[in-house]
């Protein structure tokens, strides 16, 4: 009979040892060389004395599923007396067997089977599992970590390069589309940036930093209901909650100018999510001056200057509301008192620019600006500005090219487009200028108030009049009637248009209406209005 025992490097004396009741052929250690081996396959058997043979057939054929009830390599042989089973251990002492030889071969012929089942135990599992017991290393992708040193040393020209390849290899992997959009986005790729966004959202609707980042680019791109609509989609998504409140920050400043109140909610919002910042104290006033509330905007603005003396925006921003409620005086102290700080605070300069303008002192006004446009010719706002105090200061063959340079990069403004014209009408230039505002008031919803939209109309029916156009100054005429009231300007070219006409009678009554409003006021266009009347009459 072969026991368990049978399992170990069989020695010199190996045949002579017999099975006992309780230790079932317990070697010495010396004979004892897989035990380790053996605790692999029959944990259970392993005592802290040592190890056991297997006492019962169930003991060991549930190891092996799937295999005849005895194995080839058990031995057949009965025990002459007491044995329970082929190749099992009787409770009784065993026999002395007489075949050494037949045992070392049985011994060596159940280890080497051993051997050659033990991956077949791990491949028999049932179908659809696995072995929980093994560990599983994933092999971390080399790009990958080289993406992320990229990342973290803002090496975005090398990141870009490695994230490109990574989603070229894993085409469903969100996370790593959207690492590669941020990178993009860092390296000012606005429209491919927006792209790879969008295809990060459509491969996980439910991740939330691309919502995010998109709605903030998409933001600072203009495009406001674009924006507005992945940010109100973050804040439904899992973030953390200082990113969720940053969503909610830019929904804020999306809906201040059109939905103050929406705004006010918004800052409510990602003021439960995070501590209260400088830029929130700062949009509070500002939502206040929106909603008509000065002195809640004033409260806010100065709260920010009292943390913050050198807080720049909050002087310009309380600066403006001054401005804004006749306040010049207190509004110069402000500035004057920043601008000692910080001489060259191009926004600071600028206000005190315009306070000038508006005080009607442009003598004042062009120093500061003609020196700031010198250090930053490229900024539109200072170029617009100094364009306008030129005019207001006569200077007209210095404004034209600096609107010239204006309209080249936005050519559709409405305001620009008028400004630029009357520079023109000023120069002479009445052709020029009236094809500016033809252009100008071919969308009149795109003024930004009907006082724009009334002046360019009269503008553009002046430079209609001395272009010998009458249909074209009536036609402007009425446009500036529906926005502004007549005006003794506006009643001296509709009767002139008339009269180009020979419409008679309404010349006569427009020249008579301007003469009584004029005063005294216009006196060419009032003699010239007289001498039309005597040759009207005559014409009747």
């Amino acid at each position: 009979m072969i026991h368990a025992t049978s399992f170990a490097a069989v020695s010199a004396n190996a045949s002579k040892k017999i099975c006992h009741p309780e230790r079932c052929a317990k070697r010495e250690s010396k004979d004892l060389q897989l035990p380790l081996f053996l605790q692999s396959f029959f944990p259970n058997q392993i005592q802290k004395h040592g190890w056991d043979c297997i006492s019962l057939p169930s003991q060991l054929l549930p190891l092996l599923p799937g295999t005849p009830r005895l194995q080839p390599w058990v031995s057949t042989r009965r025990n002459e007396k007491g044995a329970l089973a082929p190749g099992v251990c009787s409770p009784i002492p065993c026999r002395k067997s007489s075949r050494p030889k037949q045992g070392l071969v049985q011994a060596s012929s159940l280890l080497f089977l051993i051997i050659l089942l033990a991956p077949s135990l791990q491949a028999q599992l049932p179908a659809g599992t696995t072995d929980t017991t093994q560990p599983t290393q994933t092999q971390q992708d080399p790009l990958r970590t080289q993406a992320n040193e990229a990342l973290d040393k803002h090496d975005y020209a090398t990141a870009l390069k490695l994230l490109t390849t990574l989603t070229e290899k894993n085409p469903t992997d969100a996370h790593l589309q959207y690492d590669l959009a941020s990178t993009q986005d860092a390296l000012d790729q606005t429209s491919t940036a927006e792209q790879t966004y969008r295809r990060a959202i459509a491969t996980d609707a439910t991740y939330f930093d691309p919502h995010l980042a998109l709605g903030l680019l998409l933001a600072r791109a203009g495009k406001l209901p674009e924006a507005h609509t992945e940010l109100t989609t973050a804040t439904t998504l899992s973030g953390s909650p200082a990113l969720k409140a940053r969503a909610y920050r830019g929904l804020a400043r999306i809906d201040q100018t059109t939905r103050p109140a929406d705004a006010s909610a918004d800052l409510l919002a990602a003021l439960k999510l995070s501590p209260e910042t400088p830029d929130d104290i700062l949009l509070t006033g500002e939502l206040a001056e929106s909603s008509g509330d000065p002195t809640a905007a004033e409260t806010a603005y100065r709260r920010l200057l009292a943390a913050n003396p050198q807080n720049l925006d909050a002087t310009a921003a309380l600066t403006h509301l001054l401005l804004h409620q006749q306040k010049p005086e207190e509004a110069e102290a402000a500035l004057t008192a920043a601008l000692a700080k910080n001489p060259d605070d191009p926004t600071l300069n600028a206000q005190l620019a315009s306070l000038y303008d508006t005080q009607n002192q442009p003598e004042k006004a062009l120093p500061i600006i003609e020196k700031l446009h010198t250090t930053h010719p490229t900024d539109p706002n200072l170029t617009r500005l100094l364009a306008r105090l030129y005019t207001r200061n006569k200077q007209y063959d210095k404004a034209a090219p600096l609107y010239t340079t204006l309209l080249a990069a936005t050519p559709q403004d409405p305001t620009l487009l008028d400004d630029t014209a009357d520079t023109q009408i000023h120069l002479r230039n009445f052709a020029e200028a009236e094809a500016l505002l033809k252009r100008a008031l071919a969308q009149p919803s795109a003024f930004p108030t009907k006082d724009d939209l009334g002046l360019a109309a009269s503008h553009l029916a002046f430079a209609a009049s001395q272009n010998n156009h009458p249909a074209t100054t009536l036609q402007a005429l009425a446009i500036r009637d529906k926005v502004l009231p007549q005006s003794p300007s506006s009643l001296f070219l509709a009767a002139t248009a008339h009269d180009k006409l020979h419409q008679v009678k309404l010349a006569s009554d427009l020249y008579k209406q301007f003469l009584s409003v004029a005063g005294g006021k216009f006196p060419d266009e009032e003699w010239e209005a007289r001498h039309r009347l005597v040759t009207l009459d005559h014409m009747k």
